[in-house]
């Protein structure tokens, strides 16, 4: 501890080795009434303490692309224990990373201090991947710590300039994303880098620069070592990003696919689960461009379906009735599932629903069709009946059928009704043995 404390006293007394260049408001577009006013008055605020505060990332690398950020990070000198008492609203999370939350109504911004650099005594694994990161430093040294060189700017909003470290102004005209450092080196550190490269690339339609792709196929088996739920947060984001297809694409050349959702390589391989798959996608992609709202709830039920179509089709021949074939199959799938990504519970039930009500559009005669309408997730789940019947897995006649019965009024509702050809249903009171005078019920609810 003492050797580290020594080290960095002494460290900040040498030359940056890289000299930030200052870019003014004319070359980089950013102007001060674009930025989220919550961005602005979290730097406004921490500067008026005397603090350094910069909005940096994701944010200033889409506003210099062209893109409306969808959420906004800011880097300070101050520590997580000095923000939080800044902002009434505001909490510290975190252990491997400390951040601060700072809540402006509807907006959280997520503030950040000025991380040091990585040396002999940071805590890692036997991987190379670090596990604590909570040393604090100064701004040169978080630049160097960042991932790729259009996310380390920093955009100060009060003077409109951006400090660009590593030539990312640069690279986000010529669309080609670089490494700050040794690529080999930084996915060591985290391997759900490789997966941001890729995301980065398809949203932002970004060359990968040779030294950063090379080593993405030999060095993949990496993300095995990294918590589940993190490679689940990183696929969210690259599912969700509005360019799902042109990453999935991409995940499979770099051969990142396997084993992220489980035998995704094989499903794209398959002329249906393919079709099915894109099309899935392909709404998704839609609905972020048109800042529509989108589940990912839906999404992943899409995304797994031929593999529990698989499943249930298997145990239907080893003779196991259809539900049970079925709930089984869905299990089996979702704890594969689980070894890779830590879906989240709420979204496993949402899923299971989805899932669960496909049989259901089968039966079409009876009360059957008016207890389906009355179910919570029917939109949902009539959504997935319409991509099943658009890949030609289900047929379009009962696509139609549901699409009419659900805004159908009563007398249409009853005449679209199928004759019942299922078994029937055996009464209360049949096939019961009549109890006669002086006879007492061997069985009955008051017993």
């Amino acid at each position: 501890m003492i050797r580290k404390l020594l080290r960095r006293v002494f460290r900040r007394g040498e030359p940056s080795p890289h000299r930030a260049e200052s870019i003014s408001v004319d070359r980089h577009g950013i102007r001060r009434e674009q930025v989220s006013p919550a961005a602005r008055r979290v730097c406004e605020t921490l500067q008026g303490a005397g603090h350094k505060a910069y909005i940096v990332g994701g944010a200033v690398r889409d506003h210099i692309a062209g893109i409306v950020p969808k959420d906004y990070d800011v880097a300070t000198g101050a520590t997580p224990e000095q923000v939080h008492r800044l902002f009434r609203r505001s909490r510290i999370i975190g252990r491997r990373f400390q951040i601060v939350h700072v809540m402006f109504g509807p907006e959280t911004i997520e503030v950040s201090t000025f991380r040091a650099a990585h040396d002999a005594d940071t805590v890692k694994d036997a991987h190379g991947r670090v596990l604590r990161d909570n040393v604090w430093g100064s701004i040169e040294e978080d630049a160097d710590r960042r991932d790729f060189t259009m996310n380390a700017l920093y955009y100060d909003p009060t003077a409109q300039t951006v400090l660009d470290f590593h030539r990312g102004v640069q690279d986000i005209q010529r669309k080609t994303l670089r490494m700050i450092g040794d690529p080999r080196a930084r996915y060591r550190e985290d391997p759900v880098r490789m997966l941001r490269a890729v995301r980065l690339s398809a949203k932002l339609g970004l060359r990968l620069d040779p030294q950063v792709q090379a080593p993405i196929r030999e060095m993949a088996e990496l993300i095995d070592n990294v918590p589940s739920a993190r490679v689940f947060d990183e696929m969210l984001k690259l599912l969700l990003s509005g360019h799902a297809i042109e990453a999935v694409h991409r995940l499979r050349e770099d051969g990142l696919h396997h084993g992220l959702l489980p035998l995704l390589d094989v499903i794209l391989e398959q002329p249906l689960g393919e079709k099915f798959v894109m099309a899935a996608l392909a709404s998704t992609d839609a609905r972020v461009r048109a800042d529509k709202p989108v589940s990912p709830s839906f999404l992943f039920a899409t995304l797994l379906w031929h593999e529990v179509l698989a499943d249930w089709e298997a145990r239907k021949k080893d003779g196991l009735p259809s539900q049970p074939a079925l709930f089984e199959a869905m299990d089996e799938v979702l704890d594969k599932q689980a070894e890779k990504l830590a879906i989240t519970r709420r979204i496993v039930g949402d899923i299971k629903e989805i899932w669960a009500l496909q049989p259901r559009f089968e039966k079409r005669a009876g009360k059957a069709p008016y207890r389906m309408i009355e179910q919570p997730r029917l939109r949902a789940a009539y959504d997935f009946l319409l991509l099943r019947a658009e890949s030609g897995e289900a047929p379009m006649e009962l696509a139609d059928w549901w699409t009419e019965f659900q805004d159908a009024s009563h007398e249409r509702r009853a005449e679209m009704l199928l004759p019942d050809s299922g078994p029937k249903k055996r009464g209360r009171g049949r096939g019961r043995k009549k109890v006669g005078a002086g006879e007492t019920a061997a069985a009955t609810p008051a017993d």
